[in-house]
């Protein structure tokens, strides 16, 4: 049975964004980024009030529909509580539909916050990290960005079916700490891409040489990210999803190409279209300049911890 929280109780959850693929890794790697949600949620007698502030405000919809809302909703029930009434603040800093893990950090803030309050009923009901990368992959249906926000740091995640009841997924990470002189800089467009349309563009099969180039490179990628700098422009290399994706993403493709010319190792974002430049230095003044002539946001948000509740 379900414990009814009083009402009264708040917390606060802070998420980060994330970066997913890193390049070779697919669906597998990803990186916490320094840009940050904030979600406020306070218990009260009954129903739902929603209020959503910064990106994405005029695009999600202000009800129980709300993915915060439902990710809130679903912490609570993972901790066997529940909430006659919701007041829910959400304060939003990563752009929506750019490939910067928003969806996943929503999912992320709102179970940490559903969490966090049946912890304060009782602390016996506190869930942990892995529990959360779960609930937020069973959302995502993966978990590359999910794991990045709740874990923060580089991550690499898998999934299981063999270990899971009822023949469910069952999704896992674990946390790199990223080299100290990695530099993540990230160019965002004011387009938008679904997520759905570019995996979409992908085929159902590659080549076994294009399989084992990606393998060779997502274990590059490992080493480069959190020992080998000095190996990122190789270990940034993709032949399984980038230039599939090239034909929908003109800008960010056009801009992938001209920094790896000037050997900036950089990869699409996710599913794009932001553009991922993983710097160790400085990110030159004059591409900076082009890239906001062409309507790029150029941020250094740097690697980031994952999700906190206060």
């Amino acid at each position: 049975m379900s414990r009814t929280l009083p009402a009264g109780l708040t917390v606060t959850a802070r998420v980060p964004a994330s970066t997913a693929n890193l390049g070779p890794g697919f669906d597998s790697l990803g990186m916490a980024l320094g840009i940050y949600d904030e979600i406020e949620v306070r218990t009260t007698d009954s129903g739902l009030t929603i209020r959503v502030e910064g990106e994405g405000a005029d695009d999600v919809p202000w009800g129980p529909s709300h993915l915060v809302v439902r990710a809130i909703e679903r912490g609570l029930e993972s901790a066997g509580a529940w909430a006659d009434g919701l007041d829910v603040v959400c304060r939003n800093a990563i752009p929506h539909s750019r490939g910067l893990g928003s969806s996943a950090s929503a999912v992320v803030g709102g179970l940490a916050a559903g969490c966090a309050l049946a912890a304060q009923l009782d602390p016996a009901l506190a869930t942990d990290s892995a529990h959360l990368v779960q609930l937020a992959s069973e959302f995502e249906g993966h978990p590359d960005n999910a794991a990045a926000s709740v874990l923060g740091g580089i991550v690499v995640s898998w999934t299981e079916t063999e270990v899971a009841a009822d023949h469910a997924r069952a999704y896992r990470a674990v946390r790199l700490e990223p080299h100290p002189e990695l530099r993540p800089v990230v160019l965002i467009p004011e387009e938008r891409s679904a997520t759905a349309h570019t995996r979409g563009l992908l085929p159902e099969s590659v080549p076994h040489g294009d399989a084992a180039f990606n393998v060779s490179r997502a274990a590059l990628a490992v080493v480069a990210l959190t020992q080998r700098p000095d190996l990122l422009l190789p270990a940034t290399a993709d032949r399984l999803h980038q230039t599939q994706r090239a034909p929908a993403l003109p800008l960010t493709t056009a801009w992938i190409e001209r920094l790896r010319a000037a050997g900036i190792p950089a990869t699409v974002s996710g599913a794009g279209p932001t553009v991922l430049a993983l710097c160790t230095s400085d990110f030159p003044a004059e591409l900076r300049e082009i890239a906001t002539v062409d309507g790029l946001r150029v941020i250094e948000p740097g690697v980031a911890e994952g999700v906190i509740t206060y």
